[in-house]
């Protein structure tokens, strides 16, 4: 099936947003076997919308138009694609009705120019947006199948997901039943997993399992697509698969699905009845961050420490600023941890320290991450050189930070070298009483 993706609006076309909405349209019909083969960027302009509809449906059998559906004068998607599809624009009641429960639930009322969204092609199929008050409709135009977006990011995640994929597949002919299995990883490059994974769709039967890969700095997404004829057929394709992958990644796996490596770190933390303190430098907080938004993490994290100078991290952990002198090293960062344990009263301490290099940001600037995490009884400690660029530092060092958490709360090694640092000198193994 040809698929043409149609992003629309003046500030998309200019450059003015990044538009990461066609990355994730593409991305997720690749999830689902389907393949986009053209995309066009247009502006908030009536006659060059309507050619790109009239393009489109020339040639192609489905159509995604993401943007164009909000209440406001250059907003003109309903109207376009009743001109297109040679019909009038006709009130949606029902979609009325469920814009002014949404302003009523929220105690207001809906401003008039809202009811622009409730105005679509005569005929059109409603896609239901259940997060916001942009309708989604389908309509056909020429010979293509037209399905419209809303351009907020998580409301056309959530009707890509939940309406138009099905309508998708069941055009394409798709009779079976498509499962997609994530693993996330960190530690491991692209071509590192690409390499360690050779040979694992063979273990399904010829064309049931499709290998894939996202990489997103600084975590690996890998992906199985599998077909089959039902869930049961699915998950007995799927199993001899997944379980391959996860003994060749072994302890790179940091979750899988929809989890998260702080969800993970905190679902650990809240089956110990731990708490957490965090103490971060050149991070700017990002590691408390990741965790400290998430539901149950008020009751788990207890305090976090960000600062730049390792004078004040050390004053402000109970070392005195004199034990700064010594430098960031895995030592400084069992002793600040250590510290931040006692002090702070939560049963563990992650203490993430950067030493970064001088100069101007550039691809040789690296920095060296001394982290260590201690509890009353236990510290264990690693270093670590990451080149690239101040922000490739910064998130790596956020990542390695949280990832040898889930290592120390797992009972995995957290020194295992990861293919994103600059080999050094073989590390010595940290793991002492205190």
């Amino acid at each position: 099936m040809r698929i043409e993706v149609i992003c629309t609006g003046d500030e998309v076309l200019t450059g003015k947003i990044v538009n990461t909405n066609f990355s994730f349209i593409t991305q997720k019909l690749e999830d689902f076997g389907l393949s986009v083969r053209w995309e066009t960027t247009v502006g908030d302009d009536r006659e060059d919308l309507l050619l790109a509809f009239q393009l489109a449906g020339a040639r192609a059998d489905a159509v995604i138009v993401n943007g164009g559906l909000g209440p406001t004068i250059d907003d003109l998607s309903q109207e376009i694609a009743a001109r297109a599809a040679g019909v009038e624009l006709a009130l949606s009641e029902e979609w009325l009705s469920r814009m002014e429960a949404y302003f009523a639930r929220r105690s207001r009322v809906m401003p008039p120019n809202n009811k622009k969204q409730a105005m679509l092609p005569a005929g059109a199929e409603v896609l239901d947006n259940p997060i916001g008050t942009a309708c989604g409709f389908a309509v056909d135009i020429g010979k293509a199948r037209f399905f419209f977006t809303p351009g907020v990011p998580r409301e056309l995640r959530r009707m890509l997901e939940g309406e138009v994929v099905p309508r998708l597949l069941a055009k394409a002919g798709v009779q079976t039943a498509v499962y997609l299995k994530r693993f996330h990883s960190y530690g491991i490059g692209e071509s590192h997993a690409d390499s360690l994974l050779a040979g694992v769709e063979a273990l399904a039967p010829p064309g049931s399992v499709k290998l894939g890969f996202r990489a997103h700095y600084p975590q690996l997404e890998t992906k199985l697509t599998v077909r089959g004829t039902d869930m049961d057929d699915i998950r007995a394709k799927l199993a001899p698969v997944e379980a391959e992958v996860r003994k060749r990644f072994g302890n790179f796996i940091l979750a899988e699905d929809d989890r998260t490596l702080e969800g993970v770190d905190l679902e650990a933390l809240a089956s110990r009845d731990a708490t957490l303190a965090i103490v971060e430098t050149f991070t700017s907080g990002l590691i408390a961050s990741r965790i400290g938004h998430l539901p149950g993490a008020e009751k788990i994290v207890r305090r976090g420490i960000v600062a730049r100078d390792l004078g004040d991290v050390c004053e402000t952990v109970g070392l005195g600023r004199a034990h700064a002198l010594e430098g960031i090293t895995r030592e400084t960062a069992e002793a600040v941890a250590q510290a931040a344990q006692r002090n702070t009263g939560a049963t563990h301490a992650l203490a993430v320290l950067i030493d970064l290099d001088e100069g101007a940001d550039r691809i040789e600037f690296a920095g060296t991450i001394c982290l260590a995490i201690a509890t009353g009884h236990e510290v264990a400690s690693r270093r670590s050189r990451i080149v690239g660029g101040r922000d490739w530092v910064r998130l790596g060092a956020v990542e390695m930070g949280l990832d040898c958490l889930r290592r120390f709360l797992q009972g995995l090694p957290v020194t295992e070298r990861i293919d994103f640092e600059k080999a050094e000198a073989p590390e010595t193994v940290r793991a002492s009483p205190r």
